[in-house]
C-alpha cells in the first residue's frame, strides 16, 4: 500500500448477531469477538479504520424491557436508550477489536465515542416513520402492539413486522473534532446506531428527540467528515443485487453513481434495508472525486478492499 487508506466501516446487524444465538449480552459479546477477527485484519494490512454500528434490536430490546418495568422504575427516553446502546455495544467492540489486535501483535487503543447528531426538527421524516428497530413479530404480534401502544408498524422486507420510528438525516456530528483527534493512535467506535439524533435549540443547548438515524447515513456522514477515502458497508450479502430473491437476480459488483441511482429510482432496493445503503454509498462517492463505497459481507471484507468481490460504487 502506498499510502495510508482512511475507510469508515458500518457494522451490520449480523456483525453483533446471529439467528442461531440467543439474544443476550453475552451471546452479543460471542459474536463480537468473531467480527472483531475481520476489522483486525483490515487494521493489520494497513488501512486506518473508525468504526460504525448499528443498534435496532438492542434499542427495541432495551426499550420494551424499560417499558415492561415502568410499574418498578421509570421507563427511560429513547434517546438515552440509544445512548447507552452506544455504551454497551462499543464496550464489546473494544473488548473484542483489542484482544483481536493484541493477538496480531498490534497494540492499539480502541476507544468508544459516545456520539449526538444534530438533526432538523422539521425534517419530513418526522411525518412518516420507516425505520425499524427491536425485534421481529407476526403480523398479529404487531398489530396489537399498534392498538396498545400506538407504535406504527411495518413488514420489514419479507422478514416479519418490526415497529418503525422517524428516520431524519444526519445533519452534523457534535463529537467529530474529537474523532479527528483521536484518528492518527486510536481506532475509533462513533455514530453507534446512527449517533443519538438531538435538536439544537436557539439558545445553543441541544436535546434528545425519539428518532433512529440511519446508522450508514451516520456513517457516510462521518467518513466525509473526516476525509476517508472509503465507505466500506458491512451487510449479510456478498453484492448488491437487482431483482432480489426472484429467478432473474443479478449480483452487481461495480457501479457508476448514474447506474446506482437509475437501480434506486427503478425500487430495486428495500427501504430499512438495501436502500439507505445505496442512498450512504451514492453520497459519499460523488461527495469528492476519488472516494468509492464497498458494500459486501462482514465476511468478504479484506476480499473487497483487495478487488475480488463486493459492490463497488464510484463515479
Amino acid at each position: 500500500m502506498d499510502r495510508i487508506i482512511k475507510v469508515v466501516i458500518a457494522l451490520g446487524g449480523n456483525a453483533l448477531e446471529d439467528k442461531s444465538m440467543p439474544p443476550t449480552a453475552e451471546a452479543q459479546l460471542e459474536i463480537v469477538k468473531r467480527t472483531s477477527e475481520y476489522l483486525a485484519d483490515i487494521s493489520c494490512a494497513g488501512y486506518e479504520i473508525a468504526i460504525v454500528h448499528g443498534n435496532g434490536p438492542q434499542v427495541g430490546r432495551l426499550l420494551l424491557a424499560s417499558e415492561t418495568a415502568k410499574d418498578v422504575t421509570p421507563p427511560m427516553p429513547f434517546d438515552a436508550c440509544g445512548a447507552m446502546t452506544q455504551g454497551y455495544i462499543g464496550y464489546h467492540i473494544q473488548q473484542g477489536l483489542k484482544y483481536s489486535l493484541a493477538k496480531r501483535n498490534r497494540i492499539l487503543p480502541v476507544v468508544t465515542v459516545v456520539t449526538q447528531v444534530v438533526v432538523n426538527k422539521n425534517d419530513p421524516a418526522f411525518e412518516n416513520p420507516t425505520k425499524p428497530i427491536g425485534v421481529f413479530y407476526t403480523e398479529e404480534e404487531a398489530k396489537k402492539l399498534a392498538e396498545e401502544k400506538g407504535y406504527t408498524v411495518k413488514e420489514d422486507a419479507g422478514r416479519g413486522w418490526r415497529r418503525v420510528v422517524p428516520s431524519p438525516m444526519p445533519e452534523r456530528i457534535i463529537e467529530v473534532d474529537t474523532i479527528k483527534r483521536l484518528w492518527d493512535s486510536t481506532i475509533a467506535i462513533a455514530c453507534g446506531g446512527g449517533g443519538v439524533p438531538v435538536i439544537e435549540n436557539e439558545d445553543g443547548s441541544v436535546e434528545g428527540i425519539a428518532a433512529v438515524i440511519d446508522k450508514d447515513l451516520a456513517a457516510e456522514k462521518l467518513a466525509e467528515d473526516i476525509d476517508a477515502d472509503i465507505l466500506m458497508i458491512l451487510t449479510e450479502v456478498e453484492k448488491v443485487s437487482i431483482n432480489f430473491k426472484k429467478p432473474n437476480q443479478q449480483d452487481l459488483s461495480r457501479l457508476t453513481i448514474i447506474e446506482a441511482e437509475k437501480y434506486m429510482e427503478e425500487g430495486h432496493f428495500a427501504p430499512g434495508s438495501m436502500l439507505p445503503k445505496v442512498m450512504a454509498s451514492i453520497k459519499f462517492a460523488q461527495s469528492k472525486p476519488g472516494r468509492k463505497s464497498i458494500i459486501t459481507s462482514l465476511y468478504k471484507s479484506m476480499d473487497a478492499l483487495n478487488g475480488l468481490t463486493g459492490t463497488v460504487i464510484e463515479g
